[in-house]
């Protein structure tokens, strides 16, 4: 019994996640990211999945990536700087935690 109930809890996790990364390549475009980034290809900034391997393994990524979101950044991936995002703290995390895991 306990074995079923757990494989049920893997997959109900299992098929929750693909609604999650849709929710937050929803906001993505919502906020206009798209429009200089790309999942897997450098536009004007980087491809997001570079990013996500850039920071891989990095613990302290996802704040770092949803303080530049929020208020730029420079330097990191070349010249072209990354103006500040209108998001809010929640959104910006929520979009770091997206591109990380791509």
């Amino acid at each position: 019994m306990f074995k079923q109930v757990g494989a049920l809890a893997v997959l109900a996790t299992m098929a929750a996640l693909p609604m999650t990364a849709s929710a937050d390549e929803g906001l993505a475009k919502s906020k206009a990211c798209l429009a200089c980034h790309q999942i897997d290809k450098k536009v004007v900034g980087p491809a997001f999945k570079d990013v996500a391997a850039k920071y891989k393994g990095d613990k302290g990524a996802a704040d770092m990536l949803a303080t530049k979101i929020k208020g730029g950044g420079k330097g990191n991936w070349g010249q072209i700087p990354m103006p500040a995002q209108n998001v809010t703290d929640d959104e910006a995390k929520k979009l770091a935690n997206w591109v990380l895991s791509l």
